[in-house]
């Protein structure tokens, strides 16, 4: 808690104590969400205390705080990952701090891959359940009673009411909403064969290196969590084609705005 006072207290100082009503957090190639918000605090992870730093290409490293239609939010302009070497506590430490800050709701975006071909590059895809293949668990560790409980329930970790909010956005948007579930992985490397097929029979649509920490404990924390998958890429041995970073920078570049109009229209309805 010592840690998370000295937290709170230089983002305050930075921000006069503004009260958070949701927050973002933008996964690879979506950092043009930002794009065009000039009136905003921007503050680096560096310089938080308690933050991480990230060295991923496509995650600006800020935490940006400003309005969007009428809500003040603050968003992740990128995240920390399992394989750049932090604990399962340094990357989720950070959604604590946003609950702490006053958001209740969450929405959590990522660049996923396909594990059928009737999700494609360029689909958004509402995650309604997860499968957690990362080997560990966030929550694993003494407990602070003052922020959750033990053993938290996973019923609804995603909420429905905001699935269903985001479909309607979507629907007005002519924007065609998939939903299914998310695997993550530890990566760095990408998935072999084997594995795809395995996680097909498990029951996954798509498949990740993030997300589902954040959504744990967000859940822990009772914040009311959307998590959004951008499809940049079909997963091994789905197509004929080699994965690489880049491409899903690519898409997501592409496909970005198409996120953003969502996100922004489904803020103004929560």
């Amino acid at each position: 808690m010592d840690k998370i006072k000295q937290t709170l207290d230089y983002i305050n100082s930075q921000t006069n104590d503004l009260k958070v009503d949701a927050a973002i957090v933008l996964g690879s190639g979506l950092g043009c969400f930002c794009d065009g918000i000039d009136d905003g605090i921007k503050i680096k992870y560096e310089q938080i205390p308690g933050f991480c730093s990230t060295s991923i290409k496509g995650h600006k490293g800020e935490l940006l705080f400003c309005q969007i239609n009428g809500k003040n939010c603050a968003i992740m302009q990128g995240r920390f990952h399992y394989y750049e070497g932090n604990s399962m506590q340094d990357i989720t430490y950070p959604i604590k701090i946003l609950k702490l800050l006053g958001a209740n709701t969450l929405i959590i975006t990522n660049a996923a891959g396909s594990l059928d071909k009737k999700y494609i590059p360029g689909d958004i895809l509402a995650i309604n359940d997860h499968i957690n293949f990362m080997g560990t668990n966030p929550l694993v560790g003494k407990n602070d009673e003052t922020l959750g409980e033990r053993f938290p329930d996973m019923s609804e970790c995603y909420s429905k009411r905001l699935i269903e909010i985001a479909k309607k956005c979507a629907k007005d948007l002519g924007i065609d909403l998939k939903e299914g579930v998310y695997v993550a992985t530890t990566g760095p490397s990408y998935e072999t064969k084997a594995e795809v097929k395995a996680f097909k029979i498990l029951g996954a649509d798509v498949v990740g290196m993030s997300s589902v920490p954040e959504a744990i404990v967000a859940n822990y924390l009772k914040m009311k969590t959307l998590a959004l998958s951008m499809i940049t890429n079909y997963a091994t041995g789905i197509k004929d084609n080699k994965l690489s970073h880049n491409e899903v920078l690519e898409i997501g570049k592409s496909s970005g705005a198409k996120m953003t109009k969502l996100i922004k229209s489904i803020i103004s309805k929560i």
